[in-house]
């Protein structure tokens, strides 16, 4: 099969095995040359195969030699379509871990529900006996809930008033205004019950009855904040509000894990291109804006610098940075200096159609974007023949 990029909206519907292979190799190969560092001995992800969480599961395994178990739910390739990016991923990284002699098992299920849990645990009692990280970094639209069947579905939406503001197609290149109209409290409700921290804790509540969690045993979860630009949209919408949720239950799962000499984190995390932001008005043109002025002064980043730095400067320091006033570790330190939040503000009235690829660095963000599912790669020829089929030894 010889597969190409299909876009439709802010989703790619192909991915290609080789190319996810070489963007999973290429972060694995950042953190090796990083050197070790003296971090978690066994790891549970949830939320494995992208992003934040893949980038977790290469810099503890990777960086702190930890056997890691991955949670994710990822579709396989059939005939007519090629599998979903976070399964090439997964594939790519299972490979490397069984070359280099490391243990990596993967479960492929819908991390919400109570089945995926009791196979973790499974695993994880097998296997490893305790887990001393737990990872949260679930990005999904929807959630069915355990007990009562319900299904909860997110929204992006801001509170209170409609809201109007600048976006970007960045498919197209075209600036355009953009109206959301408000959440309501169903909105709101459904969105805090699938983005907060109700299943974090619920997967906590589990390992800690099942005595599946170390002596001091870390469990982080990934947040985003972000500039006064996107708060309307963002940090007081629908979104927002689950934050400050997972937040809650940061302090409150941290007092539960008192005896284990625990605790729980949310950590802060620099705009990059996601699916899940890829979705949100308003973001697209902020980060292409924001990724020109980070680049240009030299402190551009990607998921997985700032996971290293997470794990190397927070987690596993001898001295850990200090975090802010309310908890948080802030891995948007740079996106946020007052330097490069000056030169956004400064730009983005100025942003058009006309001039988007003078301003802003739209074509590093497309770049970004194809790259989430393996394409753009370096030394990939995307005009040959690939076998989409591709197994994981691990997932059955």
């Amino acid at each position: 099969m010889i597969i190409q990029p299909k876009i439709r909206g802010f989703i790619c519907t192909t991915a290609h095995p080789e190319g996810c292979a070489k963007n999973v190799t290429e972060q694995v190969d950042y953190v090796a040359g990083k050197g070790r560092f003296s971090g978690p001995k066994n790891v549970l992800v949830i939320g494995a195969s992208t992003g934040y969480g893949l980038a977790s599961a290469i810099t503890a395994m990777f960086g702190a030699n930890a056997n890691v178990i991955g949670i994710f739910f990822e579709k396989v390739a059939d005939d007519k379509r090629t599998a979903s990016p976070g399964w090439y991923n997964m594939a790519a990284f299972e490979e490397l871990a069984r070359r280099q002699g490391h243990y990596f098992k993967g479960i492929n299920g819908d991390a919400f529900s109570n089945e995926i849990k009791k196979q973790a645990a499974e695993l994880i009692r097998r296997d490893l006996k305790q887990v001393d990280l737990v990872i949260y970094s679930l990005a999904s639209p929807r959630r069915i809930h355990p007990e009562t069947g319900e299904i909860f579905t997110s929204s992006l939406k801001p509170i209170g008033k409609p809201f109007t503001g600048k976006t970007v197609d960045a498919f197209k290149g075209e600036v355009k205004e953009v109206t959301i109209e408000p959440a309501t409290e169903k909105d709101i409700e459904h969105t805090v019950a699938v983005m907060g921290g109700d299943d974090w804790e619920r997967w906590m509540d589990y390992l800690l009855q099942e005595n599946l969690l170390s002596n001091g045993v870390k469990t982080v979860a990934y947040s985003y904040l972000g500039p006064q630009l996107t708060h309307a949209i963002y940090k007081e919408g629908t979104i927002g509000r689950a934050k400050v949720h997972l937040k809650a239950t940061a302090d409150h799962l941290t007092k539960k894990l008192a005896g284990l000499h625990g605790e729980a984190l949310v950590s802060v995390q620099k705009a990059v291109v996601t699916q899940a932001s890829a979705a949100i008005p308003v973001v697209p043109l902020y980060i292409s804006i924001l990724f020109k002025v980070m680049k240009e002064k030299g402190l551009h980043e990607g998921c997985i610098e700032q996971i290293y730095r997470l794990f190397t400067m927070y987690l596993y320091a001898s001295q850990p940075a200090k975090r802010d006033g309310e908890g948080y570790a802030r891995l948007d330190d740079w996106e946020m200096r007052d330097d490069v939040q000056a030169a956004v503000t400064s730009l983005w009235p100025q942003v058009t159609t006309e001039n988007l690829a003078a301003l802003t660095d739209v074509e590093g963000y497309r770049n970004d974007f194809y790259r989430l599912f393996g394409f753009n790669m370096e030394g990939i020829n995307y005009d040959q023949e690939v076998d989409p089929m591709v197994e994981m030894e691990s997932v059955k």
